[in-house]
């Protein structure tokens, strides 16, 4: 081998290394995660991510190289290190569907759907609706950028090699799980509960004019009013779902600072 390659070998397994975090993050994140963006784009990041985040830390390669135990650990806690990170993120962007789906029953509409093309799975048509609101709050507000740094700045609290998360880490983000579903229903409250009181109110008047077709004139009028009411607190939603992502960038970023 030419001397002027001698280091080659090492240097390509020190970038594929540097790649496995950012790439794991941004596969369980929101926006880069989604099906629509090419594999070829997320290794293109990653490894630009990857590169000046690893070259910060003295990072060195197993003696054994990195097909050995010593190896596949070093793999192993990058790949879980970077998935922590952007699912913590994926939880407070995906409180936007569960409002999504909790004000589309509410509504009647939940056998309404379309294709999510983040999962490429069929979802109800407001949950896309409030997703692709979220996606707009997610590139407006910087979050994108945001997740980034929290994943360079995580090497410097887990650096490589020793990038394992502690307990306290792990039972953070399992606690967290719980403000997606919080956090979901906060969201549709407001729409949710208007339309309780109008099907109250249909239900009121059916006991009162047995002759009145309640599905003929209640699920147009749940449907109405939802529409109606989803134009009127689209502000406020929009604030809660904008401070769920915040939320999300927050736990991310003590994941990767291990606390």
């Amino acid at each position: 081998m030419p001397a002027g390659f001698a280091g080659l070998e090492a240097q390509l397994w020190i970038w594929l290394v540097a790649m496995i975090r950012p790439g794991a993050a941004f596969i369980a994140a929101p926006i880069f995660g989604a099906a629509f963006v090419p594999v070829q784009i997320r290794l293109i990041i990653s490894l630009a991510v990857g590169i000046p985040a690893m070259a910060a830390t003295n990072f060195q390669l197993p003696a054994e190289g990195i097909v050995s135990m010593a190896g596949f650990f070093l793999v192993l806690s990058e790949i879980l290190a970077g998935l922590a990170i952007g699912f913590a993120v994926q939880i407070g962007f995906s409180a936007a569907m569960i409002a999504g789906e909790t004000i589309g029953n509410a509504m009647g509409l939940g056998f309404a759907s379309m294709i999510d093309p983040q999962s490429g799975q069929s979802t109800p048509a407001l949950a896309r609706f409030l997703s692709i609101l979220a996606t707009f709050l997610f590139l407006a507000s910087g979050a994108h950028l945001a997740l980034i740094a929290t994943v360079v700045e995580s090497y410097r609290a887990l650096p490589p090699g020793d990038a394992w998360m502690s307990f306290e880490s792990i039972r953070g983000l399992a606690l967290f799980g719980a403000v997606l579903f919080a956090a979901g229903l906060s969201i549709a409250l407001p729409i949710g509960f208007a339309i309780l009181l109008v099907q109250i109110v249909m239900g009121t008047l059916a006991r009162s004019a047995p002759q009145l077709n309640l599905f003929a004139v209640g699920f147009p009028a749940a449907a109405l009013a939802g529409v109606v009411l989803l134009a009127i607190a689209s502000p406020v939603m929009s604030e809660a779902i904008l401070f769920v992502i915040q939320q999300g960038l927050e736990q991310a970023r003590d994941v990767a600072l291990g606390r």
